[in-house]
């Protein structure tokens, strides 16, 4: 039953385009940020090492549930944000469960350890790197679990949830790599370095969100 409903999940993205995934991705991030009690601090995305957003990540399914989406990594370098890395997010979600669920998530990566081990094959999120639900609020830090190496974020139909991601997984999605940019999707090290990039303006408008978010005063 779990296969099935995972499936099903898959069946829903299977025609996603790369730029609508960048599009989704940065409207995400506009709602995450929208209302100052509920954002991301700007601290924390001034200090991320990356920054994953899977827009519409689906939850649901019949009896045994599943969880799927797509959406993209950036990575901060030398020279600013990279250009996107897409990834997939997926797994089995606990509980009985009918029907589906439509929920954005943002991931902060507060270490590069962690980014290294998703770019090198599958991230189990809470297994192989530390996770923990983020502070919300420009000035928010009590209580932080500031030494995760990794922070949550997820919104459902406008509000600020709590969704538990333990045990998902993340990865590279090669497939998605492979229709952004006309080199080889496996040499990532080639996007990063700046010498394979998929310049549109969907991209760029990703990237001037994030630093314009990340520029905010607490």
């Amino acid at each position: 039953m779990k296969k099935f409903a995972l499936l099903v999940l898959l069946f829903c993205f299977s025609f996603a385009n790369v730029d609508s995934i960048v599009i989704k991705s940065a409207s995400a991030l506009d709602r995450f940020m929208a209302i100052p009690e509920e954002q991301i601090p700007p601290k924390l995305l001034r200090q991320a090492k990356a920054i994953a957003i899977i827009p519409d990540l689906i939850r649901g399914g019949f009896i045994a549930g599943a969880r799927y989406g797509k959406g993209v990594l950036l990575i901060r370098t030398q020279d600013g944000w990279s250009d996107p890395i897409f990834i997939k997010l997926y797994g089995a979600s606990i509980g009985w469960q009918i029907g589906l669920e439509s929920i954005d998530v943002v991931l902060i990566f507060t270490d590069m350890a962690s980014v290294q081990k998703l770019l090198n094959g599958t991230l189990t999120l809470a297994a192989d790197a530390s996770l923990a639900v983020g502070p919300v609020g420009r000035a928010a830090s009590v209580g932080t679990d500031f030494s995760a190496q990794i922070l949550s974020y997820s919104r459902s139909m406008g509000a600020y949830v709590g969704v538990a991601l333990a045990g998902a997984k993340l990865e590279v999605d090669f497939d998605k790599m492979a229709q952004a940019y006309r080199c080889d999707p496996t040499k990532i090290y080639l996007i990063l370095q700046g010498k394979c990039r998929h310049n549109n303006q969907y991209v760029q408008i990703l990237k001037d969100k994030i630093n314009r978010y990340s520029a905010w005063h607490e």
